[in-house]
């Protein structure tokens, strides 16, 4: 099947994709501020580059965009109609990169947490409360 669109639309819809500061990792990182946490964000000398650092608490959050991160079982994780090998290849080497992040976070002694992006749209303020008492837990097993 081709696409719908032409070849600069398609360029211009992929490029307003963004990787990092998206509103759902935006609304975490408010929250930790608010409920004072303080942070460092995409530190690129950590393996993965996670969203959020918390260095007091040894603590890293991946805030996961369900499509990106190949959410199973998630309303918002369809593989595309189109070129259908392509995404399949390119989100399963996400999902592979991810388990490798976070064994390789985990075995460095990193407490290793990851919010999706549909339980954070359907229950924001219980997420978020149990947000905390995670980061707080000294329990490095989750």
């Amino acid at each position: 099947m081709t696409d719908t669109v032409s070849k600069e639309k398609r360029s211009e819809i992929m490029s307003k994709i963004r990787g990092k500061d998206t509103k759902i990792e935006i609304l975490v990182r408010k929250w930790l501020f608010h409920n004072g946490f303080r942070y460092r964000k995409n530190d690129k000398k950590i393996v993965g580059t996670p969203d959020i650092v918390l260095p007091k608490y040894k603590t890293v959050i991946f805030v996961n965009g369900c499509f990106w991160h190949g959410h199973k079982n998630c309303k918002l994780f369809k593989i595309p109609k189109t070129h259908t090998d392509y995404w399949q290849d390119k989100l399963n080497a996400n999902i592979a990169r991810d388990k490798k992040n976070i064994k390789l976070l985990k075995s460095e002694g990193w407490k290793v947490i990851v919010i999706w992006e549909c339980e954070l749209m359907t229950k924001p303020e219980e997420l978020l409360e149990n947000l905390i008492d995670e980061i707080r837990n000294n329990d490095h097993s989750l």
